[in-house]
This record gives C-alpha cells, structure tokens and sequence, in this order.
C-alpha cells in the first residue's frame, strides 16, 4: 500500500493524545460510610471493573477514529504496477505507409488504427505523435482528432532506424520517467523491425490484413523500336496464381488506347505489350482492378516526340563507323574536317567528336572546354601518332591528367567495367570470354575511371565528367576495335548520355536528373504542373546551358500522376511520376517473436492493458467509512455500556 500523501501519517501521533487522557485521570475518589459495609464493598468491586473495560472500549475506538481518518487524509492506494505512479512519456508511431490501404477487419488498417485510437486513448493522455512524414509533440487525441481522420497515405516508411532516432530527439533524458514507446504497424517485411532502444519501454502492435493476395503494375519499359511505332511492355505481379485473368487498360489522358488481360496461370507474374506510333505525345496510365491496395493499380508514363541528339564529329581519320552508327533518326549527326571548323556551332551540340586529328591546337581546346562547362559531352579520339607533350597540353587545357608515353605494342582489350552507366542494361550476364579487340600502338592514359581496360590493366577508353577519352583512332592498320562488337553499345551510349532525356518514368521521392531541350532567356525559369490538379505545381531545381536545362528533382512531387514542364505559360514537356513499389510485397515480418519488448495484436488491446497498469485502487474512502464507524461503536458504547 502507497500513499498519495505520506507526509500527513504524522498525525498518528495525535493518538497520543486519548492515551494520555485515558491513563492520566485526575480525578479523586470521596469515601463515605455506610452501615452495611459487606454489601457496599461487593458492590464497588463489580463497578470498578465495569469501568475499566469501558474506558479500554471507549480508548480503542477514540484511536481507531484517529487513525481511520489521518489515513484517510493520507490517501492510500494501490497500484497494478511499480510504473502506475512515475512520470510517464508515450510516443507512437502511426504507419501511414500504402501497405496500410489493405483491409483488415473493420476496413483499412490505418484507419481502423486510427478509430481505436480515437475510441480509447484517454482524452487527458499526453503524447508525441509520430507519422512517415509528420511529427506532432505534446498533444493530446482531442487536438489531433481533425488529423488522424484526414491522414494520408505516405509512399515511403519510417525505418527502425529513422525511428529510434526521432524518438531519442523526441523524449526527454529524465531517467525517472517512463517512456513507453508504441509502433503501430503492419510490419511488412522489408528489414529487421526490432527497436534497440533498451531503454525505452517498447510495445508493438502488427496489425494484419484479412487478404493478402495483392496485385500491381510493377514497371513499363520500351521492348522494341521500330521505325514509326514503339513496343511497350509492362510487367505485374501477383501474390499468388490466379486462374482467372486481369483486365489492363491503357489511357492516353482520359482515352482508352488499348486493352490487354494479364494471365498468372503456374506463375505469379504476367506481362503485357501494346504499340504505340513515335511521332504520337501520351500522357499515359496503366490501370488495373484490384480491392487489396490501390495505389498500385496505377503507373503513370509520359512519351514525347522524339528530339534527337546533335552530333559533330571533327575529323582527321576515317569517319565511316560514326556515319554508320549515328545517321539515325535518333541522331542528328554532323562532319566536319578539322581545316573547316567554326567554332561558334559547337554550341549547338550535344556530344562533340574529335577524331583522330593531326593537330590539337589550343584555340580548339579552349572552345571545347567552353562547350563541356555548358554541358556538353566530349568524345576525343587521339592520334597515337602525335607527340606526347602536344596531346598532354591539348588535355591539360580541356581539364583532364594527361597520358604517360606511348606504348607500341600490342595489347588485347580484355576488361569491361559492367558497373558503368554506359553499360547499364547492355549485358544480360558479365562476359570472360569474348573476342578481344586487339590494339598495336596507343597512348598509355593515366585515369581511374575507365570504359574498357587493356590486358595490363591501363585504360583504353577512360571517363570522367561527361568527357571520354580513346588511347587510339580505331585505324583500321592500327586497331581492330571498330569491327568488335563493343563499339555499338559504347558510342551509341556515349551519345545518349550527351542528353539525358526523360524516362517514360520516374519515382516519387527518389533522385531524378534529366535534360530539356529548351532554351530560356536571363529571368525565366521552368515549373512542373501537375496535368490533372494545377495546384500541383513547383519549381524544380535546374541548371541552364545554352541549348539545354537540366531539371533534378528529389522530394517532390509528392503524388504520383503525369506532370508537364511549362516556360511561362507554354508547355514544354511531358513527365511522369509513379510511387515506388517496395510496399506492394503483403508479406510481414514475425514480430511476436521479439525479444525486446511487448507484442499485441490490436490498438485496443494495447491501450486497455495500459490502463490496467496505470491503475490506482484508491482506499482513502473505505479509511473514512472505518473511522465513522468506530465513532458509531463510541457513541453506542458510552450510552448502551454499564
């Protein structure tokens, strides 16, 4: 038993004062004489005896009123817990991710949590609210009714990490409180969920889904492209095989275009591929039927008129294998002979191509640095026949570690660097065996990036900062490197990352860069739009070039849809946003199995066991009836008692 109180128990010792009038009486005794004296002493023995029991009974309920009623205003209780009468500091953090969109047993997860939370939670109860994307401090479920009813959806989720440390910013370093931190999820399986905060007291509450049989569009890509048309396929996923198929419809803003059916007969994906003309802008969506969740019945696409890409090539050497390969509808492609070079259109390109000249002035180097520093792309390829000191100051003046001696042997070509991004998607699996372009004379290039990789382990074609650098002029006498596979892929490439165009897509909330090819005067500047809700709109961050902007976006937008990218008042361009699919996957973690802290299955279940804990059983009450009735027994017994 505990008191609320305790200093008043002092007052026990007003006990003392009934004692001492009860055992220090001064009162005296008048004798007087009788006749029958045998008669008067029997009957002042039965009197004295009389009165002591009645002083004793008298005494001990006059101390037991006391003390009833000093205990009383001491207040005692008891508590479920040692923890019932601490300071206490609750958080919780709400998952508000899309995997809360599937449904559990009251109807979606995240506002059947959000109802429980509401119908529960003690109105006097303070707490730090905790959401993927919001923060609300020392607030109580009345100021936060409004929010929790209107709360989104976030497409991304708070991980253990970012949890714990937003709860060490969140809680205060008093050790004698209690700080009870609650996560409210469905714990999907994507990492290790367990909270290592020790010394917080830690309950988790999964809740689950009645279905977990979702299915969603995961990615769109380009399969095929012909001369006037573009094949696309997109590719969904199921949790489970279905016999029967899904329907897939294809818009271009509000008109339907094409119509597929999905089939996950024996597997648990399905693609589907529908063609549409080049020369034909979409503001595209994917869409899909499905009750689980519902933010992946969706992927937005944008597909814009092709611009091609600009391309000189300043040539001293054969220029066959650049005619072949960029005289495309994709490449606007120019050649020009080093002797007849106006240095005013380099601006006008996107990648510049210096092929094998016999003299590398520094006017020329001068004019391509000026090129690359307003973002152009630079591809030169040396003549292993010129003097080391001309080719170094050529470099030097471009920006770039100039080469160390000339190496006049041969050497096999054995080495791609697969992670670089001009080799992204080109290879299904790394090659060790494939036929090797032979080189007989050619710088030795001092860098640490490289395409390609001579058996020595030396570059023969480096990169770095949108500037490629060949060690040979792939001269037929000299190399056999334009008749090897690896040319293709390397030079075309080489050209697409001079403009990085939009993809069909991009994903909210991630690091996305792409060009547009536009040009803006001094004080403008471009916006993106939302296309179906213009109050969607924000300005992204650019960079300007002379024939180009550069647009990086990383946290925002923050919906997904088909956005246009406006000069003022004038569209510029098509751009897409789709919400990552991480959440799609309904498979969750065993939390039960957690070792450091509480589980429940439910937000009721939860809250009604910390009442349970943090009850007092007050008894000051019982106190007060106990001392009237020892003043009840005083006053029966003064009257009734002989």
């Amino acid at each position: 038993m505990q008191f609320k109180h305790p200093e008043l128990l002092y007052g026990l010792l007003l006990l003392l004062i009934p004692i001492i009038v009860h055992l220090f009486q001064l009162r005296r005794f008048k004798k007087e004489e009788f006749t029958n004296v045998a008669f008067l002493k029997k009957l002042e023995l039965q009197t004295r005896k009389s009165n002591t029991i009645k002083k004793w009974l008298v005494l001990s309920m006059r101390l037991g009123a006391i003390g009833m009623a000093v205990l009383a205003f001491a207040q005692p209780f008891f508590t479920a817990s040692d923890s019932a009468t601490k300071e206490k500091e609750t958080l919780i953090y709400l998952d508000n991710s899309f995997s809360m969109q599937a449904k559990g047993v009251a109807g979606p997860l995240l506002k059947q949590a959000v109802q429980e939370l509401l119908s529960n939670l003690p109105k006097e109860t303070t707490f730090t609210l905790l959401t993927n994307t919001d923060t609300y401090k020392d607030t109580n479920i009345e100021d936060l009714r409004n929010t929790l009813l209107q709360l989104p959806y976030s497409p991304t989720e708070l991980s253990t990490t970012e949890i714990n440390l937003r709860a060490q910013k969140q809680l205060s370093t008093n050790a004698a409180s209690v700080k009870r931190v609650i996560l409210i999820s469905d714990f999907q399986q994507q990492e290790q969920k367990e909270f290592s905060n020790s010394n917080n007291e830690i309950h988790y509450v999964q809740l689950s889904p009645v279905n977990t049989s979702n299915i969603a569009i995961d990615s769109l890509y380009i399969k095929e492209q012909n001369p006037n048309s573009l094949v696309l396929e997109a590719m969904l996923s199921a949790q489970e095989n279905l016999e029967v198929g899904i329907p897939v419809s294809v818009f271009n803003n509000d008109d339907l275009i094409a119509k597929a059916t999905a089939t996950f007969t024996n597997t648990t994906t399905a693609s589907i591929n529908f063609e549409v003309e080049k020369q034909t802008a979409i503001k595209g969506q994917l869409r899909i039927e499905d009750p689980v969740l519902s933010y992946d019945n969706s992927l937005y696409f944008s597909l814009d008129t092709a611009a091609p890409i600009n391309v000189l090539s300043i040539n001293d050497a054969e220029n066959d294998f650049l005619e072949r390969l960029y005289k495309t509808s994709e490449f606007n492609y120019k050649a020009v002979a080093s002797t007849n070079l106006d240095y005013s259109i380099l601006s006008q390109y996107n990648l510049v191509v210096v092929n094998g000249l016999k003299e590398l002035p520094l006017a020329l180097a001068s004019a391509l640095a000026s090129f690359k520093s307003n973002g152009g792309s630079l591809f030169v390829i040396l003549n292993e026949e010129l003097d080391v000191s001309i080719t170094n100051n050529f470099l030097n003046a471009l920006g770039r570690t100039a080469v160390a001696g000339v190496v006049d042997q041969n050497r096999l070509v054995t080495t791609i660097n697969y992670d670089h991004p001009i080799y992204t998607n080109v290879f299904d699996k790394k090659i060790d065996n494939f036929q090797y372009p032979s080189v007989s004379k050619s710088f030795n290039l001092v860098s640490q990036d490289a395409l390609l990789y001579f058996q020595d382990g030396k570059p023969f074609i480096t990169s770095q900062d949108q500037m490629y650098i060949a060690s040979n002029r792939f001269d037929i006498a000299s190399t056999n490197f334009k008749n090897s596979p690896l040319i293709v892929p390397t030079l075309y490439n080489i050209a697409k990352e001079s403009l990085s165009l939009p993809d069909l897509y991009y994903s909210v909330g991630a690091k996305n860069e792409f060009d547009v090819i536009t040009e803006l005067s001094q004080d403008n500047i471009l916006t993106l739009e939302n296309s179906s809700d213009t109050q969607e709109s924000f300005i992204p961050l650019q960079r300007r070039y002379s024939n180009k902007v550069t647009i990086s976006t990383f946290e925002m937008p923050l919906i997904s849809g088909n956005y246009i990218i406006k000069n003022k008042e004038s569209v510029v361009k098509g751009v897409s946003y789709n919400y990552n699919r991480a959440e799609s996957n309904l498979i969750y973690s065993n939390i039960n199995s957690l070792n450091n802290g509480t589980y429940h299955t439910s937000v009721s279940n939860a809250i009604e066991e910390f009442k349970e804990q943090d009850s007092i059983q007050s008894l000051w009450k019982w106190f007060v009836i106990f001392a009237l009735f020892f003043l009840l027994m005083e006053m029966l017994i003064l009257k009734y008692l002989k």
